[in-house]
């Protein structure tokens, strides 16, 4: 396993290679930048920077407008005082192809990676060859049921004008981008201690819930098998609960993030009818919607992988850290669920009034993206 998850965070291309420590993390309502130094006990948050981003910068996970999204990032850089000219950064994963697959083990680098990148990524991605960034890393060797002896291949692909777009506009902030890797990625990198822990025949289900979507990931052996993205997020549970209290939406997330989710059916059904808090019975219905589509993923996959059980699902993401939200998935779900919490993980000497725990769940990808370096 530590192999499978190191050989994950030095993918080149699309992956790059290591930084200075400093990720920056755009998002449709926010962009964070934090710069990791190494200490003798560990990992040290020297800054960690939130900037609003405005509404139409960044829509559906692109780029709308980079001269705009450029200025957000060189003020960024500035109120964090971090002196870098290379930076990590993501793409969500909607942007992107995952894929394990299996090649034959007898060919040479040069064999496999002509394979790979040409005649393997072809029969995988939805638009022509030319028009994708594809990038590969040898996983580990398997005996088929015919007893072949073949290597496994993680595949990532991305279109280019997606790859293109976070570049330029990086480079019109005054930043060359060392890594662009896909978001699931830094969560696994943040999250590989938890992920240790399950077996070879144990998925983990990452939940990542952002401000207009959430990506699902099917994590087996800190690799990812399946990701889905649902067009559910922070903004769709804050719009339910302002409607219902005749409030204008805002995309600032306090109002929902000042929530404590009821766990108890007769708790649920009480809060809808209720004047103490009227919206919480619209909100809990997307979030029993959000609860469904999480189910037919995991039902999906499991059905098509003999003796795989669910170990855990894991929550991360701005929405994952909504207060009891956990214990909210494990009564409708049945399965063991969890708020990640890198601070803890990652033993970072931090201010603990500083990042409370509501917040932390949110800091899983710049957190990953930074730790590149270590």
């Amino acid at each position: 396993m530590v192999n499978v998850l190191s050989n994950l965070s030095n993918l080149s291309n699309i992956l790059g290679k290591s930084n200075k420590g400093v990720g920056i993390e755009l998002a449709p309502e926010r962009m964070n930048i934090v710069h990791l130094c190494k200490q003798r006990q560990g990992l040290k948050i020297e800054s960690l920077t939130t900037i609003p981003v405005p509404e139409g910068i960044v829509v559906d996970g692109q780029i709308n407008d980079p001269p705009r999204m450029a200025e957000i990032i060189q003020q960024g850089m500035a109120e964090s005082k971090i002196k870098a000219s290379r930076v990590a950064t993501c793409i969500p994963g909607r942007d992107a192809i995952v894929r394990v697959i299996p090649v034959p083990a007898e060919l040479d680098n040069k064999e496999l990676r002509e394979m790979v990148l040409n005649h393997e990524a072809a029969l995988y991605l939805p638009y022509p060859r030319e028009e994708a960034d594809v990038d590969y890393q040898k996983l580990g060797y398997f005996v088929d049921e015919d007893g072949i002896e073949k290597v496994q291949v993680l595949l990532v692909a991305t279109r280019k004008e997606i790859t293109d777009t976070y570049i330029n506009t990086f480079a019109e902030a005054g930043l060359k981008v060392d890594v662009l890797e896909i978001n699931s990625f830094a969560l696994i990198r943040t999250i590989r201690d938890q992920l240790r822990l399950f077996g070879p025949q144990e998925a983990a289900v990452l939940v990542d819930i952002e401000f207009d979507s959430t990506e699902i990931a099917i994590i087996i052996n800190g690799v990812p098998q399946f990701s889905r993205t649902v067009p559910i997020g922070t903004y769709q549970l804050q719009a339910a609960l302002s409607r219902a209290m005749n409030l204008p939406t805002s995309r600032d997330m306090d109002m929902l993030m000042g929530m404590t989710i009821p766990t108890n059916s007769m708790d649920v059904g009480r809060t809808g009818t209720t004047g103490v808090n009227p919206g919480m019975g619209p909100m809990l219905k997307i979030l029993g919607e959000l609860s469904d589509e999480l189910r037919r993923s995991i039902d999906f996959y499991i059905n098509q992988s003999e003796g795989l059980e669910v170990a855990q699902i894991l929550l991360a993401g701005t929405g994952g850290g909504l207060q009891q939200l956990d214990e909210f998935f494990t009564q409708r779900l049945g399965f063991p669920t969890t708020q990640i919490d890198p601070i803890r993980d990652l033993s970072l000497q931090v201010e603990a009034e500083k990042y409370p725990p509501v917040q932390r769940p949110g800091l899983g990808i710049i957190l990953g993206l930074a730790m590149r370096e270590g």
